[in-house]
């Protein structure tokens, strides 16, 4: 029986994890989330973990009080997440926390010799190069998540030799408001950008991925993660979400990855891996979806994703900088105390700072902690 840390449980992907887990039989030994306690104590007492953590000490505390019928340890705090994350008796550790917090935990996973399923995009996104080698140091196994690089990781399952990969090819759907102009986008609210039409998520990588950041994000994580640099990570829209992600070979052959929109496919894979078991999800009928379309992007009306690509070619602490940025914007824009339009627009700003090259995760933390505040002056 697989023994799983979860971080995040009470999010979207979280939710959907304990569900794989609770079906292929896992032990859910760790469970971990920010501040909602009420579902995480309905989890507790349905899954029966060792430890939990909750990242807001208040809330750990008020948690402590309502289980306290329970043989459960709460932990708090930065502190809780990573000590939760490094438990000794975890076979993997499923990360998906939404943000920075989750760099971390990532490390002391790593750290710890577990398995890392990653959920989170800003551990990549700010850390690569730190994780990256903490994951070779330590001779473990980081399997991707999210759709579309799970997508990538299963069709390079097909591949015996890295030299033969020309280019990844990322997949977008574009959101509720692809087709749109600048004008239209300067009047959007956020209940307009909370509607995403194919996937059920977090407010925060929806309204990335309303903006296109998200996929600026995700060629950033796939850099890291497949070591191919930006300029052979390719991106094109496809709206009907079918086909989760590409590679195209050198001798010109693609490989594509298709499925239900349905994220327990890619949480099963990094489970499982190598592993393929049943699941839950419907299988895919081409012929119901009848056809489906691609566009290139429109990187002048969203030009998240191109500044994406000039962080990673600067490297350094550029890409920690405008992930932070732009959290901290999407929280404003969420709280409906900056325009849409104005999320992209810090993000621009913050490239034409001067950021020291960070030499530790410490300067990592440091940049992303000055980032934030540029954004709430």
């Amino acid at each position: 029986m697989k023994k799983l840390v979860l971080l995040g449980s009470t999010g979207s992907i979280g939710c959907q994890t304990l569900e794989v887990a609770e079906a292929a039989g896992y032990e859910v030994i760790g469970l971990a989330a920010g501040r909602q306690i009420e579902p995480l104590e309905q989890q507790i007492r349905r899954f029966h973990p060792k430890t939990v953590a909750v990242y807001d000490e208040q809330a750990a505390r008020d948690l402590t009080v309502r289980v306290a019928d329970l043989s459960v340890t709460v932990l708090s705090g930065m502190e809780g997440l990573c000590q939760l994350a490094a438990m000794p008796e975890a076979d993997m550790v499923l990360n998906s926390v939404v943000g920075m917090v989750g760099l971390l935990p990532t490390l002391a996973a790593v750290k710890a010799g577990h398995d890392v399923a990653l959920a989170n995009k800003e551990t990549l996104v700010a850390g690569g190069e730190f994780v990256m080698n903490a994951v070779k140091k330590h001779g473990v196994r980081l399997l991707p998540v999210d759709s579309e690089h799970s997508a990538i990781f299963q069709c390079l399952q097909g591949l015996p030799d890295p030299s033969m990969l020309r280019r990844l090819i990322l997949t977008a759907s574009g959101g509720p408001f692809f087709g749109y102009t600048k004008d239209q986008l300067r009047q959007v609210t956020p209940k307009q950008a909370l509607k995403h039409p194919n996937w059920s998520m977090g407010a925060k990588i929806t309204i990335d991925s309303v903006s296109m950041m998200n996929k600026g994000l995700e060629i950033i994580e796939a850099r890291w993660l497949f070591d191919k640099p930006a300029d052979e990570i390719d991106v094109v829209v496809h709206r009907e979400s079918i086909i989760h992600s590409l590679i195209e070979c050198v001798d010109g052959a693609v490989l594509a990855q298709l499925g239900e929109p349905d994220m327990r496919v890619p949480i099963q894979y990094a489970l499982t891996y190598p592993a393929r078991t049943p699941s839950p999800v419907k299988p895919l009928d081409l012929a119901a979806w009848n056809k489906l379309s691609f566009f290139a992007p429109d990187d002048d009306t969203f030009p998240a994703m191109q500044l994406c690509r000039e962080a990673i070619t600067r490297g350094g602490a550029y890409p920690a900088a405008i992930n932070a940025v732009n959290e901290q914007a999407v929280s404003l824009f969420l709280q409906e105390k900056i325009p849409f339009m104005r999320i992209t627009e810090l993000v621009a700003e913050t490239l034409e700072k001067k950021i020291p090259v960070p030499s530790s995760v410490e300067d990592i933390l440091t940049v992303d902690r000055e980032m934030r505040a540029t954004v709430l002056k």
